[in-house]
């Protein structure tokens, strides 16, 4: 559904003094500078697939979903969208996609969100009863069935979140680009839209590339992840072999009755956190079985969990590109 082959994008700006003295230097000689935001990146979706598109800010997620939906020319390389090339901005391809992102709005904000989902309705010319079951359909889903005739100004943070995926939907586009969909959003309105996101990829089996710095909605929405970092592709994969990257490390949580001596921990594992009587050790996931039984057989131990490295802690290493290999 997605080819993306070499393709980056540089962006040249000018660098200026100081000051009216920096101010005229620059009226007669101006340095120019470039700055790659991506860099021969290559990857390909396919239909139905949700993939979470991550990095640290800057890392150039953005400016590739803007040349994957057509906003940007590349400055060299190719994609493919659906067997559309994305900046030739042909009308076919554009009743194909939908894009939102979370810190620009596409509603009328002086107006009700009907409004502006009739006015996508007449853009795409979606049939009226097409337009009714849609609008009916996910106002029920997202609940805001009520909502859709007060101004968009008037609406939380989470419901014109709500209402600006619904917008993007009233087409029933193939692939939906989502640039940061639950951003400032609170916990119970994130998880109503990766409900929502989730059943309705189940059900159109519509290709989702996601950003996002919420790595709850990665891990409920997507079971590959494509990482860039300064622009270049670090990681393309499963969201599941990112632990095995690091070195396939558990977390062990040990409760004790009384506190434990550091100098005694350290045999089993390295200490992450201590505070009391209770320690985080990390220990290597193949010695997993060994390594509890010893600490049971000879520490104070009354009780201890199992639990994975955070995700993005992993991922976070993958940023600063330690990862040998990549």
């Amino acid at each position: 559904m997605i080819k993306v082959e070499h393709l980056s994008k540089q962006f040249a700006y000018y660098k200026k003094g100081i000051g009216l003295q920096g101010s005229l230097h620059n009226l007669f000689r101006r340095e120019t500078l470039t700055k790659d935001a991506v860099s021969d990146v290559s990857f390909s979706v396919e239909k139905g697939e949700i993939v979470g598109l991550l990095g640290p800010n800057g890392a150039g997620k953005t400016t590739t979903l803007k040349m994957l939906s057509g906003i940007l020319y590349p400055t060299s390389g190719s994609a493919t969208v659906d067997g559309f090339v994305p900046w030739e901005r042909k009308n076919e391809f554009k009743r194909r996609f939908s894009i939102v992102m979370g810190q620009k709005n596409q509603l009328w904000w002086d107006l009700p969100a009907s409004d502006s989902f009739y006015l996508n309705k007449c853009i795409f010319g979606v049939e009226d009863a097409a337009y009714r079951r849609t609008v009916e359909e996910l106002s029920e889903l997202l609940e805001v069935r009520e909502l859709m005739h007060v101004q968009v100004r008037r609406l939380s943070l989470g419901e014109r979140m709500k209402m600006e995926i619904l917008a993007a939907l009233i087409h029933r586009p193939d692939i939906l680009f989502l640039d940061e969909p639950t951003i400032g959003l609170d916990i119970l309105s994130q998880q109503k839209i990766r409900d929502f996101l989730h059943y309705y990829n189940e059900k159109e089996k519509t290709t989702v590339i996601l950003t996002s710095h919420y790595m709850r909605d990665i891990e409920a929405l997507c079971k590959r992840a494509v990482i860039i970092s300064s622009g270049q592709l670090v990681y393309d994969g499963e969201l599941a072999a990112i632990n095995h990257l690091m070195g396939d490390k558990k977390l062990l949580t040990l409760k004790a009755a009384q506190p434990i001596a550091a100098d005694r921990l350290v045999t089993f594992g390295k200490i992450r956190e201590q505070n009391g009587t209770e320690t985080v050790l990390e220990v290597p996931k193949e010695s997993l079985k060994q390594t509890a039984s010893a600490i049971l057989a000879s520490l104070p131990v009354e009780d201890f969990t199992v639990t994975e490295v955070p995700l993005e802690e992993s991922i976070a290493h993958i940023f600063k590109k330690e990862v040998a290999g990549l």
